[in-house]
C-alpha cells in the first residue's frame, strides 16, 4: 500500500534563529505548509521546498500573547489562524506579492517548448511571493487545547469547557459564539438520548477534537480520557441542536484522526493502542471496528512500554493512517489495520553492533501532497504507493504498479509468459517520470498498466502522459495548450491500444471521457471524445465495457467498439443515490462476470464472461449488484428509453465488510473455473477472503443445500497487491532495510538514527487455506476438484506440505483437548495425490520430533509408508522414512528396513543413495549416528549415465598401500573395506558392521555376475569403491565361470552396444597390399575420432606413432623402449613423457558421458591382422589409399562399438586378468577380437596352477561359439581363423579327440594366419604375461619375441615390486574422474 523509501530529508531553515521549529501544518491543497516555532510563523512553498516569507513576534507581544503552540489553514488558504499558550487566537491573511508576485521562476533553456502559452501556466510553477498581515488577535481567556478549521468557521475548544465557534472573516462580537460542553446531552446511541444537560461534565474539556465531513460531526477525546461523537441536528452549529454519543467502557483516550472516506474515527489511548470506531447508522452508535496495535509476536520487547498514542494521521487518500507514541517512533497501518511499517524494531531501533538507538520524540505530523510526504516534527519522510489507492482500475491485476513522487515502480516479466517472468525477479523495473511533465503537473495524482504490463500512464495536476517498455519512451502532449486545459477527476485505465481517460476540460467547462490511442501522437485531433453530464469520480474497464461512478450517485455503463478509432455509446445507467449517502465514500467500483445463481453451474466459457453484476466498495462494505434474470423487470425511474435490451440489477447484497481492495478477472478457464471465477478481497488485519464459486463434480444436479458460493478468509504474511489467478499466488511488496554504520559517530545526524529503507518484492502461496477451509467445512469434494485442477503447478507439493503441516503445528501444540482434528481428514484428502509419502516424510522432517507420534497416528504407520516407497519404487522418499524409523523405532528394525532399502538401491544402480545406506548401517551399528564415516568429499555424479568411472575410490592391484594413493594427485578414501583391507581395525563392532556390508555386496556382485551383467559390476565396483579383483580371486572358481559362452558373448554385445562383427561383400579377396596391411591407418583414424571426445584431456594434439597407440592396458608396466622396431622405439621415447602427462591430468565432471577416460588411448589397432607396422609420415596431409583399403577401415570402424564401451571392456579385461578368471578373458577377447588376448590365455593354459576344469570349459565354449559363429555370426569366422594355430594347439592337448576341420579357416583367410613377421603377435607380449602372474602367482617363461624388447623384465623381480615400480610410473592409478 504505503512503503518507506531511501533515508528522511530534514528542513533546514536559511533564517538564523535561536528557536526550534516544532510544528508542521500543510494547507488544505498541500501546496504551502506553515512552520511554527515559539515566535515566530514561516510559510513554505512544497516544490520545491523554499521558504517564502516568515513572521517573527516582537518581544512585547510574544510576552503578551504567549508561545505559538498550533496553527490551521482557512480551506482556502488565504488565512492561517495560530494558538498561543496565553489563550489568544492570532490570525494571519496570507495576502499575494502584487507586482512582484513571484518569488522564485523557473528558467528555460532557449528553443525550450516551455514558455508561458497559457494563463495560469507559469504561476503553478513558481514559487509566489506572499505576504503575512496579523488581523486582531482573539482573547478566549483559556488555554486552546484544540483547533479545527470548517469552510467559513473556526472551532476552537479551551480548557474551561466551551467550544467556540469563530467566523474566519466577520471577528467581531457577533462573530463568535462559545457553547458549554455542559450543555450538549450525551448518551450510548440516539434511539435512547436522554433531554437535559450530562451532570457528569462538569469541569471536563474537549482535549482534541476532528470534524468528519461523511459523518457529519465532531470526533471528541475528553480531558478525562472519555471518546464521544457530536453530531449537529441542523446545518448550525447552536448549542441546543448539538447532541453527544459515547464510547462504552474506554476512559484514556488521549487524540483523535478521522477517516472522511471510509467514515472511521481513530482513537488513541494511554495504553498505546488506537481504538477505530464507526457510527451504526441504524442507531447513531459508537461501535469498535478494530484496534490497531503491536503485537508481542513482533514487537517483543517494546509493544507495551511505547506510552500513549501523541498524533494519529491519516493520508490524503485516507488508505493508511501514521501513528506515533510518547516515547517516539512511527507506526503505518493501513485502514483496516493491516501492520505496514513500525520504527520501534529491527534496523530502525537497533545499530549493527546491537547496541540500541533512541526513538525520535516527534511533536507534530502531517501528509504532504497526495501522500509521497510525510513531516513528522522537521523530518520529511519519503513514501512510494501502490497505484490502486487512488485509481483502482482492473486493466491488469497480475502486476505490482507502485508510484513515488518521481518514478515508476514496475514487477518485471509479462503475465501472459507465466509465472516465472514474473516471479523469477527480485527488483523493480524502475521507470522515471517524464521531467518536463513533473515539472508543471507535480503531484501525480494516478497511474495505470496495460494488461500485457508494458505501457504505463501517469496523470498529475493537468493533462496526463504515457510510457512504453518496447521503445523506453514517454509520450507528452505535444501541443501544451491541450496539456493544461484537462484534469483527470475519475483516473484512467487501458483498454486494448487505447488510454481511457475521464477528465474536466476547462474550456468548454464540461466532464468528458476520452480515448486516445497508444500509438498516434498524443494530441486532441487523435482522440474520441464524449461528453458527460455530471463530474466522474471513478473509471474502470471490463472487456469492452466502461463503467462510470459520478457524483450525483449514479453508475453508467459505456460500450465501445473500435478499430483505429474507437466509439463509445452508453448503455445503461443505474442510479444509487437511495444506497449512497456520500459519493465521496465510494473507494472502487467493477464491473465483473460474478454471479450467484443457479445457472453458474452450467454456463458456456463465453457466457462466463458477460458483464453480470457491479462490485461497490462503499467505505469498507463491499455491494454486489446483479443483473435481475428472474424475469421482466422495468423500473420507470431507472431505465433510460434506449436500454431496453440490457437487463435490470437486482437491489444490492452486501458481501463483506472491511473491503480494501478487490481483484476479479474476465479470463475464463474450464480447468481453474473455482480461481478464475473467484472473487478476491483483502481486508486489512483480517488477511483476505475469496468468494469461491462450488460446482457440483460431473455436472451432476447440484444439492439444494448447498450454497452457489462460499466467503472463505485466510491470513497471509504479506499485503497484497495483485492476484495471480491460475497460479494460486498473491504478489505484493514489503519494505526492507539497510544500515550504514559508516554514518554514526559523535555528532549522529538526526537522518543516521534511521536506516536506508528499500521496497522488496514479496509473493505468498495461499492454496492451503483455501483447500483447509473447504475441508473444516466439509467441502473435501470441492476441495479436491480444486487442488487436482492446480496439481501441475510447480509448488504444489509445497502446497501439501504446508497444509499438513500449519495443521499439525496447530493440533499437536494445542493445549485444549480438540473435540474434532483436522489432521486425519488432511491426511485423508492428501493420499488422493501421488506426492502422499514425500509430502509427509517431508513435513516430518521439517517438524520437531515431538509431533511425531501426533502426525503418524493420523497419517499410518512409518514401517507401512516405507514399504509403499519399496512397492512404488520411489527409493529417496524411503530413505527419508528410514530416518524417522531410525528415530521411532529400535535399531534391529532400522537395519531389517535400511537393509531392504540399500538392496533394492543396488539393484536400480543409485550409487548415491547406496553410499549413504553404506554410512547409515555403519552408524547403526557403531551407534555414531552423529559422526557418520568419512566419505569421497566430491559428489560423484549419479549412475543414470551407467559409466563407470574408474579408479575413483580403489587401486587396481591388490597389494598396494594406502600410503601410495594418499600421496596421488587427489586423495582416493575407500568408503568401506574389504575385510583383507589395511583399514579394518578398531572395535569389533565395525568389524561385524563392515563385514555385514560386505556381506551384501558380496551378494549382489555375485548375482550380477550370474546373469552375465558385467557392465552393472563395473559401475557398481566404480561407484561403491568394490574391490573387485579381490573378490574375483576367491570366486575364480565359483561364480566367476562361465556357463555358456555364446549367451554371455550375446550379453556382452547387448550391453555394451557392440556390433556383431560384419563380412563385406568382398571379403573373398582381402585388403591386402603384398600380404600386408596397414592397420596405422585404421588406428590413426579411430584415435583421431575418439580422442576428440575424451573431454578436454590436453592430449598431445600431434598425431602419435602407430605403436604408441596399439599398447594394451599393461604396457605402461614395461619401459618405454620395448617396442616393435627401432625406429618406432625412438619415436615413442621422443613423445612419452607428454602423452603421459597428459593422459594423467584430473578429468572435469563436465561431460558426465566420457568421464571414464582413459589411462593410455585404449583405441587397439585392428584385431583382424597383425602384422608388420608400417611407417606413415607424422607430416603428411593426405595420405593415398586403395579403395579395398578405404572399405576395409570402414568396415573396422562399423565393427566396432562405442568408444566408451572399448574402455569399459578394456578395463574388465584388465581386472579379469588380474583375478586369473581366464574363461571371462576369453569371452571379452572374442568380443574385442584381439588375438593376443586368446593367444595369452591359452598360453597359460599350460600352466599346473590352472585347474583342468578351467582348460575343459575354454575348449567346450570355443567350440561352442565356433559352431555358433557357422551358423548365426559369420563375422567373426575371419578372427578365429586368424587364432586358429593357438585354437588348434588348445585341441591337440586335449584329452578326447576333437576334428581339426572344425577350425579350418574359410577361402583365403589362410593368408591372414601366415602374415606373422617379427614381432608378430603369434607369442603373447610379455607385460600381458606379467600382469596376469602378480594375482595367479604364477610363473611362467617369458616369450620373448625373436626381434623383441631389448630388456626384459627381470626374472628376478618378484611380481609385488614390478607392481610397485609399475605404480610409480603412474600406470592406472588416478587417471580417471
Amino acid at each position: 500500500m504505503y512503503f518507506l523509501t531511501g533515508w528522511p530529508r530534514r528542513l533546514l531553515c536559511p533564517l538564523r534563529s535561536e528557536e526550534e521549529p516544532f510544528h508542521v501544518q500543510p494547507s488544505s491543497q498541500r501546496f504551502y505548509f506553515a512552520v511554527l516555532s515559539e515566535t515566530q510563523l514561516s510559510i513554505w512553498f512544497s516544490r520545491p521546498s523554499v521558504l517564502i516569507v516568515s513572521y517573527i513576534e516582537s518581544a512585547k507581544a510574544a510576552t503578551q500573547f504567549g508561545l505559538y503552540q498550533k496553527a490551521e489553514w482557512k480551506p482556502d488558504d488565504s488565512m492561517i489562524a495560530v494558538a498561543t499558550a496565553n489563550g489568544y487566537i492570532l490570525l494571519f491573511d496570507v495576502l499575494g506579492g502584487g507586482d512582484d508576485k513571484y518569488l522564485y521562476e523557473p528558467v528555460y533553456p532557449k528553443g525550450s517548448a516551455r514558455v508561458k502559452v497559457t494563463p495560469g501556466y507559469k504561476e503553478e510553477q513558481c514559487a509566489p511571493a506572499l505576504s503575512l498581515e496579523m488581523k486582531k488577535p482573539v482573547d478566549l481567556e483559556a488555554p486552546i487545547t484544540s483547533l479545527q478549521s470548517l469552510q467559513e468557521d473556526l472551532l476552537v475548544c479551551t480548557a474551561d469547557g466551551y467550544l467556540h465557534v469563530l467566523h474566519w472573516d466577520g471577528l467581531g462580537s457577533n462573530g463568535r459564539k462559545a457553547i458549554c460542553l455542559t450543555t450538549i446531552p450525551f448518551s450510548l446511541d440516539l434511539q435512547s438520548a436522554r433531554g437535559g444537560p450530562s451532570p457528569d461534565l462538569e469541569g471536563v474539556y474537549i482535549r482534541c477534537m476532528e470534524y468528519c465531513v461523511t459523518l457529519d460531526g465532531f470526533a471528541v477525546v475528553l480531558s478525562d480520557g472519555r471518546l464521544g461523537f457530536i453530531t449537529p441536528l441542523t446545518n448550525t452549529i447552536t448549542a441546543d441542536q448539538l447532541q453527544g454519543v459515547w464510547a462504552a467502557d474506554v476512559t484514556d483516550g488521549t487524540c483523535v484522526a478521522v477517516n472522511n472516506k471510509y467514515r472511521l474515527m481513530a482513537f488513541g489511548c494511554a495504553s498505546g493502542s488506537v481504538l477505530v470506531y464507526m457510527i451504526d447508522t441504524a442507531t447513531g452508535s459508537m461501535q469498535l471496528s478494530h484496534k490497531l496495535e503491536l503485537t508481542p509476536k513482533h514487537y517483543p520487547d517494546i509493544y507495551n512500554k511505547t506510552g500513549a498514542v501523541k498524533l494519529i494521521c491519516w493520508s490524503p487518500d485516507y488508505s493508511v493512517t501514521m501513528v506515533t507514541w510518547e516515547c517516539g517512533g512511527l507506526s503505518l497501518w493501513s485502514v483496516f489495520g493491516a501492520h505496514l511499517i513500525c520504527t520501534l524494531g529491527e534496523d530502525f531501533a537497533y545499530r549493527s553492533d546491537g547496541t540500541k538507538k533512541e526513538p525520535i520524540k516527534i511533536s507534530s505530523m502531517s501528509w504532504g501532497a497526495e501522500g509521497y510526504h510525510l513531516w513528522a516534527g522537521i523530518l520529511q519522510f519519503h513514501f512510494i504507493k501502490s497505484a490502486l489507492t487512488v485509481n483502482p482500475c482492473t486493466s491488469n491485476q497480475e502486476q505490482v504498479l507502485l508510484h513515488g513522487e518521481d518514478r515508476l515502480y514496475l514487477t518485471c516479466g509479462d503475465p501472459s509468459q507465466g509465472l516465472s517472468t514474473l516471479l523469477g525477479h527480485k527488483h523493480w523495473h524502475v521507470v522515471q517520470i517524464h521531467s518536463t511533465y513533473l515539472e508543471s503537473n507535480w503531484p501525480i495524482r494516478f497511474a495505470a498498466i496495460d494488461t500485457a504490463g508494458q505501457c504505463m500512464a501517469v496523470a498529475g495536476r493537468r493533462g496526463f502522459a504515457h510510457y512504453s517498455l518496447f521503445t523506453r519512451k514517454w509520450k507528452l502532449f505535444g501541443n501544451i495548450t491541450q496539456e493544461q486545459n484537462m484534469t483527470v477527476t475519475g483516473g484512467l485505465a487501458w483498454w486494448k491500444d487505447f488510454v481511457v481517460v475521464a477528465c474536466y476540460n476547462y474550456i468548454d467547462q464540461q466532464e468528458q471521457l476520452r480515448l486516445y490511442q497508444r500509438s498516434a501522437n498524443l494530441d486532441n485531433a487523435f482522440a474520441s471524445v464524449t461528453k458527460l453530464q455530471s463530474d466522474t469520480l471513478l473509471l474502470n474497464v471490463f472487456r469492452d465495457m466502461v463503467i462510470l461512478f459520478r457524483a450525483d450517485c449514479s453508475i453508467c455503463l459505456y460500450s465501445w467498439s473500435g478499430g483505429t478509432t474507437a466509439s463509445v455509446e452508453l448503455l445503461q445507467e443505474v442510479s444509487m443515490s437511495r444506497y449512497i449517502p456520500h459519493p465521496a465514500l465510494v473507494v472502487s467500483v467493477t464491473l465483473t462476470s460474478v454471479r450467484t445463481e443457479t445457472g453458474i453451474t452450467l454456463k458456456a466459457p463465453q457466457q462466463a464472461c458477460m458483464a453480470e453484476s457491479i462490485m461497490l466498495n462503499l467505505a469498507g462494505q463491499l455491494i454486489m449488484l446483479q443483473r435481475d434474470r428472474s424475469g421482466p423487470q422495468v423500473r420507470e425511474k431507472e431505465t433510460p428509453a434506449n436500454s431496453k435490451k440490457l437487463l435490470q440489477f437486482c437491489p444490492p447484497v452486501v458481501l463483506a465488510q472491511c473491503v480494501e481492495n478487490v481483484w476479479t478477472t474476465c479470463r475464463s478457464n474450464r480447468k481453474k473455473r473455482h480461481l478464475l471465477e473467484a472473487l478476491w478481497l483483502s481486508c486489512g488485519e483480517a488477511g483476505m477472503k475469496v468468494w469461491l464459486p462450488l460446482f457440483p463434480r460431473d455436472h451432476r444436479k447440484p444439492h439444494s443445500f448447498l450454497s452457489r458460493r462460499i466467503m472463505l478468509p485466510f491470513h497471509i504474511n504479506i499485503y497484497p497487491l495483485a492476484v495471480l489467478f491460475e497460479d494460486a499466488l498473491v504478489l505484493g511488496a514489503s519494505n526492507e532495510t539497510v544500515l550504514y554504520d559508516g554514518l554514526q559517530g559523535p555528532s549522529e545526524p538526526l537522518e543516521a538514527l534511521f536506516p536506508y529503507c528499500t521496497v522488496e518484492r514479496t509473493s505468498q502461496i495461499y492454496l492451503h487455506h483455501i483447500l483447509r477451509q473447504l475441508l473444516v467445512r466439509n467441502l473435501g469434494e470441492q476441495a479436491l476438484m480444486l487442488a487436482q485442477s492446480c496439481a501441475s503447478l510447480p509448488y504444489f507439493p509445497h502446497v501439501m506440505e504446508l497444509m499438513v503441516h500449519v495443521v499439525l503445528e496447530e493440533e499437536a501444540t494445542s493445549r485444549e483437548p480438540i473435540p474434532d482434528p483436522l489432521l486425519p481428514t488432511v491426511a485423508k484428502f492428501i493420499t488422493e495425490f501421488p506426492l502422499f509419502l514425500q509430502t509427509i516424510v517431508h513435513c516430518a522432517r521439517k517438524t520437531e520430533y515431538a509431533l511425531w507420534n501426533y502426525l503418524f497416528a493420523a497419517v499410518g504407520n512409518p514401517k507401512d509408508l516405507f514399504e509403499e516407497c519399496l512397492m512404488a519404487q520411489d527409493l529417496d522418499t524411503a530413505a527419508s522414512y528410514l530416518i524417522i524409523l531410525q528415530n521411532m523405532e529400535v535399531p534391529a528394525v532400522s537395519r531389517q528396513h535400511a537393509t531392504l532399502l540399500f538392496n533394492t538401491a543396488l539393484e536400480q544402480g543409485k550409487w548415491d543413495l547406496c553410499r549413504h545406506m553404506i554410512r547409515f548401517l555403519k552408524a547403526i551399528g557403531s551407534g555414531e549416528m552423529d559422526t557418520p564415516p568419512p566419505t569421497p568429499t566430491t559428489q560423484e555424479p549419479s549412475s543414470s549415465s551407467g559409466g563407470f568411472e574408474f579408479f575413483r575410490n580403489r587401486s587396481i592391484s591388490l597389494s598396494q598401500s594406502a600410503d601410495a594413493i594418499a600421496t596421488g594427485k587427489f586423495n582416493l578414501q575407500k568408503t568401506f573395506s574389504m575385510p583383507s583391507g589395511p583399514s579394518v581395525k578398531g572395535r569389533e563392532v565395525d568389524c561385524a558392521e563392515n563385514m555385514y556390508i560386505d556381506l551384501m555386496l558380496w551378494r549382489h556382485a555375485r548375482h550380477l555376475l550370474e546373469q552375465v551383467r558385467l557392465r552393472d559390476l563395473g559401475c557398481f565396483s566404480a561407484q561403491l569403491g568394490f574391490e573387485l579383483i579381490g573378490w574375483l580371486c576367491r570366486e575364480r572358481n565359483r561364480v566367476a565361470r562361465v556357463e555358456d559362452f555364446v549367451s554371455a558373448l550375446k550379453r556382452l554385445h547387448k550391453d555394451f552396444l557392440w556390433p556383431f562383427p560384419v563380412i563385406p561383400v568382398g571379403s573373398i579377396s582381402s585388403p591386402l597390399k603384398n600380404g600386408r596391411c596397414r592397420p596405422a591407418l585404421s588406428t590413426r583414424l579411430l584415435k583421431s575420432q575418439s580422442a576428440d571426445s575424451l573431454l578436454n584431456s590436453d592430449m598431445d594434439t600431434e598425431p602419435l606413432q602407430a605403436d604408441n597407440t596399439s599398447h594394451s592396458w599393461l604396457d605402461r608396466l614395461e619401459d618405454r623402449a620395448k617396442d616393435m622396431d627401432t625406429a618406432s622405439s625412438a619415436h615413442s621415447n621422443q613423445h612419452s613423457p607428454q602423452t603421459h602427462d597428459a593422459f594423467l591430468s584430473l578429468l572435469t565432471n563436465k561431460v558426465e558421458e566420457y568421464s571414464v577416460g582413459s589411462a593410455t588411448d585404449l583405441t587397439e589397432t585392428s584385431s583382424v591382422v597383425d602384422g608388420d607396422w608400417m611407417m606413415v609420415d607424422e607430416n603428411s596431409s593426405t595420405l593415398s589409399l586403395s579403395q579395398a583399403e578405404l572399405e576395409h577401415i570402414s568396415m573396422e570402424l562399423a565393427n566396432k562399438g562405442p568408444h566408451k564401451s572399448q574402455v569399459q571392456l578394456r578395463y574388465l579385461l584388465h581386472v579379469f586378468m588380474e583375478a586369473g578368471c581366464l574363461e571371462w578373458c576369453v569371452v571379452i577377447g572374442l568380443i574385442l577380437r584381439d588375438a593376443n588376448v586368446i593367444k595369452q590365455v591359452i598360453c597359460f593354459l599350460d600352466s599346473p596352477e590352472v585347474p583342468q576344469e578351467t582348460v575343459q570349459s575354454i575348449r567346450n565354449g570355443l567350440l561352442a561359439v565356433d559352431s555358433w559363429v557357422s551358423t548365426n555370426c559369420l563375422g567373426y569366422k575371419p578372427f578365429l581363423s586368424l587364432i586358429q594355430p593357438q585354437l588348434q594347439d588348445l585341441m591337440e592337448a586335449a584329452v578326447e579327440a576333437v576334428q581339426p576341420e572344425a577350425f579350418q579357416p574359410t577361402s583365403q583367410s589362410s593368408k591372414l594366419g601366415g602374415s606373422e613377421g617379427p614381432g608378430g603377435a603369434a607369442a603373447p607380449r610379455a607385460e600381458d604375461i606379467r600382469g596376469v602372474a602378480a594375482p595367479l602367482g604364477l610363473a611362467l617363461p617369458s616369450l620373448e619375441p625373436p626381434g623383441g624388447f631389448p630388456r626384459p623384465p627381470s626374472e628376478d623381480c618378484p611380481p609385488e615390486q614390478t607392481e610397485e615400480q609399475g605404480e610409480e610410473e603412474g600406470s592406472y592409478d588416478c587417471t580417471l574422474s
